[in-house]
Parts: C-alpha cells; sequence; structure tokens
C-alpha cells in the first residue's frame, strides 16, 4: 500500500521533503497558510502530481494520511501537528528524516549567535582533508536533496536551529557543537528552560561535545554530554582568523576543535581558517568608500547577536543602522554596547520607538521611515575611518521577507550610492 504524506510548510524545506517523497513513491499532500503569489519562488520547483492546498488549512488536511512533516517554521505543539498525534499518526521533519537516512559523518553545531558562520568555517576546514563534504541545514541549503550522494566516506556538516532540533527525535551526531546560548525565539519555546534542552538534544547521544567554556549556560549543560567533552575555548594554537571581532575568534576555535577531532593537522586548519572570507549577512563588508567601510549584518536579529558587531570595530566611530520585527528582548546590554560604541544611531522598523526611547541619554539618534532613507543619512553622518554597520538587532518581517532580503535591498542601497 503507498504510504500518504502530509508536508506542513511549502517554503525550502517543504520542496525538499516533497521531491524526496515523491522520488520513495510516495503520496504527497502539501499545505502552507500562504497563498500561492507568496510562494511563487519555492512552488516552481514543487514535483508534479503533488496535491497542494495553498491559503490556509485545518485538520482536514488529515484525512488519509499516514505520516507528517512539519517545515522548521510550524511551531510542534501546533493544532494541526497536536491533532496527528492525537491520531496516532506519526510527526517528523525534514532534518529528521535525513539523519534517519544520512550515512555520512555528521557534525551539527548550534547556539544562538554564530552558528552560521561557524557551520561555513568548518566545512572549510574539514574539505581541507582528504574526505568530501556537504554543508547545509539552518544555514540555507537542504540536505535531504543531497541523502543519496553521501557516502560513509563524506563528512556533513549541519547548522541545526532550536527548531530543527525540536523536530528530531534522537539527533545521534558524532560531533555535537554549542556555541554560546542566550535567550533567543521564546516566543515560540516560552521558557529559557525549554530553549536550553532544546539546545542540548545536540550533545545528549553524540560521540563528541565540543562546547564554549566561557558560556555559563554551555558550562552546566555540558554534564549532559555523553561522549567526549572538549572545550573549544581552550583549543591551541589559537587560528589565525581573518575577519573582525572576538566572536569571530571563537567561532574560528570551534572550527579548529572539529577540525583536530577529524584528525587534520594544525597548519591545515589554520591555513583553511586564514582562507576564510566570511558569510553572506554576518558583518559582511559591502565595500568602502571616501575612507568608510559599510557592511552588512542583517543577520543580526536578536540584541545579543547586534552586541556581538558592536563590539567588532574597537575605536572606530561607528553609524548603526538598527531596527526591525519583535520583542519581549532584554535590551540593557545592548543598550550599554550602543552607548559605548556607536557615534550615532538611525532606527529604522516596528521596534524604533521602543528602541528611541531605550536610546534617550545617546547624543545622537535618528529616526528614518525607510532603510533607503537610512541610508542616505548614515552617508551624512559618515566620517573618514568609520564604520556604517548594518546590525538591526531584531527580526525583519516588518518591512521585509525575511534577513537576507534585508541585507540583499542594505547592500544594493549602498553599491546604487557609491559604486556608480
Amino acid at each position: 500500500m503507498t504510504a500518504r504524506a502530509l508536508v506542513v510548510g511549502a517554503a525550502r524545506s517543504g520542496v525538499a521533503l516533497a521531491l524526496h517523497l515523491t522520488a520513495e513513491g510516495q503520496k504527497v499532500r502539501v499545505v502552507d497558510r500562504k497563498p500561492a503569489a507568496e510562494l511563487q519562488s519555492t512552488l516552481e520547483q514543487m514535483p508534479s502530481g503533488v496535491d497542494l492546498h495553498l491559503g490556509g488549512y485545518d485538520g482536514r488536511a488529515l484525512e488519509g494520511i499516514d505520516i507528517v512533516y512539519a517545515s522548521p517554521g510550524v511551531p510542534w505543539d501546533s493544532e494541526l501537528l497536536n491533532q496527528a498525534r492525537a491520531k496516532g499518526i506519526p510527526v517528523s521533519s525534514e532534518i529528521d528524516l535525513f539523519l534517519k537516512l544520512c550515512r555520512g559523518t555528521v557534525v551539527g553545531i548550534t547556539g544562538t549567535n554564530g552558528k552560521t558562520t561557524t557551520t561555513a568555517l568548518t566545512g572549510v576546514v574539514l574539505s581541507a582533508g582528504k574526505r568530501p563534504v556537504i554543508v547545509g541545514g539552518n544555514i540555507g541549503d537542504t540536505v535531504l536533496d543531497r541523502v543519496s550522494e553521501i557516502t560513509p566516506e563524506h563528512w556533513v556538516v549541519l547548522e541545526l536551529s532550536s527548531f530543527q532540533l525540536e523536530s528530531v527525535e534522537r539527533p545521534r551526531l558524532h560531533v555535537g557543537v554549542i556555541l554560546n546560548i542566550s535567550p533567543d525565539h521564546l516566543d515560540r519555546h516560552r521558557t529559557l528552560e525549554r530553549y536550553v534542552d532544546l539546545k542540548a538534544r545536540a550533545i545528549e547521544d553524540s560521540d563528541y561535545a565540543v562546547l564554549n567554556g566561557r558560556d555559563p549556560v554551555v558550562r552546566e549543560i555540558a554534564k549532559r554530554a555523553r561522549g567526549q567533552v572538549v572545550w573549544f575555548d581552550q583549543h591551541q594554537p589559537l587560528p589565525p582568523m581573518p575577519l573582525p571581532g572576538s566572536h569571530n575568534m571563537e567561532n574560528a576555535l570551534a572550527a579548529a576543535a572539529v577540525g583536530r577531532i577529524a584528525g587534520l593537522p594544525d597548519d591545515t586548519i589554520n591555513n583553511a581558517i586564514r582562507s576564510f572570507k566570511g558569510v553572506e549577512h554576518r558583518l559582511e563588508l559591502v565595500g568602502e568608500w571616501a575612507g568608510v567601510r559599510w557592511y552588512n549584518d542583517s543577520k543580526a536579529t536578536n540584541p545579543d547577536a547586534g552586541r556581538v558587531a558592536l563590539n567588532a570595530f574597537p575605536g572606530a566611530p561607528v553609524i548603526l543602522i538598527a531596527g526591525g520585527y519583535g520583542g519581549d528582548f532584554d535590551l540593557d546590554e545592548w543598550v550599554r554596547d550602543v552607548l559605548a560604541n556607536t557615534e550615532a544611531v538611525i532606527l529604522i522598523g516596528a521596534s524604533a520607538d521602543q528602541l528611541a526611547q531605550a536610546l534617550s541619554v545617546h547624543p545622537k539618534v535618528v529616526r528614518a521611515q525607510t532603510l533607503d532613507e537610512a541610508v542616505s543619512i548614515a552617508a551624512g553622518l559618515a566620517r573618514q575611518g568609520g564604520v556604517v554597520l548594518l546590525s538591526p538587532a531584531y527580526k525583519s518581517f516588518d518591512m521585509f521577507r525575511d534577513f537576507e532580503d534585508r541585507g540583499n535591498q542594505f547592500k544594493e542601497l549602498v553599491r546604487q550610492r557609491f559604486a556608480a
């Protein structure tokens, strides 16, 4: 009897699931709350024969279904998923299915901040060895569509978000890396304790737990590790990280620790790290004009990520563009770092009123209605030797499709202004 699968969410993860499941001969139904007009780019990749229901769904989507797969953006305790469980229908996800099928050696990297850079950097380090490497997960590249090409010789480096870890029955990683933990996504996970529990899943079944001894929360959950604990902050020799900021040195130390577990010599590891060019939207240098460097840090979607960027340019006069969607953040430390490290702040987005109040003692706070206006104001305020930094410290959904859209628009506006 042909299995019937329901995929909840028609974005990248949903497409990867639909392609894999239909290739396996399963009947697939895909549902999404968004209308077709908002999903056009992914729908073009959807395999033929899929039963599509867009613009909303209810419990009837479960009729005749044998298994449900949820995309990362679907809350794990959503009504539809709970209805499926009540009916005895298994609930899984793309990353859960991938980990069950993957024949390679898996490195899973999680943490509140730095995941994307460390995942990309670890891929570069492992690629300096003799084994083939695949990088994916929350970093933006799905991996289920590549599972058939993965052999036992492959290293597989995955960025794992709390949403993804929540949806995995047992990760069973060879190496689990936890970079840091601070409050984030509490609108979904509700408590810090639950968020910490999800991050800890990366090391509870792993052969190696690569951890940051400088982070008190990470130190506390080290006792949950089943395998060998490696404190990456103690790794020697220090790698020559070419990107700015002490946080990037921590990212490099984590990647170097994984490289050593893989059996690579220190010279090979350090040469790979030295060659690293960085990750798009994470302290990405857009360019330098008239002695002013412009950085795109759109991936800073919470205040702790924003603080990382603020501390990356000691001594330089910084013009900060910040603000966006979200709330319930503790802003005290972010405000302190803004006051200590910026010459002027330009606020955009839904949080601008709240941030203006929090920064009331700052000597130069300006409001902008659009990102274009913010870039224009920043260009007028910046001086030679300075930095203009887009590091919103908030999510993007008030004005943009996602943080990539926000970062791409910023880069285009800056280049249009200066690169002509």
